[in-house]
């Protein structure tokens, strides 16, 4: 294995739905403009309330990408 070098981004994903498609949006819509995505943190999970029940799901995230050769 060679030795990478690693960036990273910090993102917010969102769903109406889960904190799981949250994530999973924010890393899809990251891929669009970055490549070589290897790693994801959380940082922080919060949400939007409307009339007394969760509207969005909002996810925090670092995403780590190997910054190319």
């Amino acid at each position: 294995m060679s030795d990478h070098v690693y960036k990273t981004i910090n993102i917010i994903g969102s769903s109406k739905n889960s904190i799981e498609e949250a994530v999973t949006t924010g890393m899809s819509r990251a891929g669009e403009s970055v490549h070589s995505l290897r790693w994801f943190e959380i940082e922080k999970i919060s949400g939007h309330i409307e009339d007394g029940v969760v509207d969005h799901y909002q996810v925090a995230m670092k995403i780590g990408f190997t910054i190319d050769d």
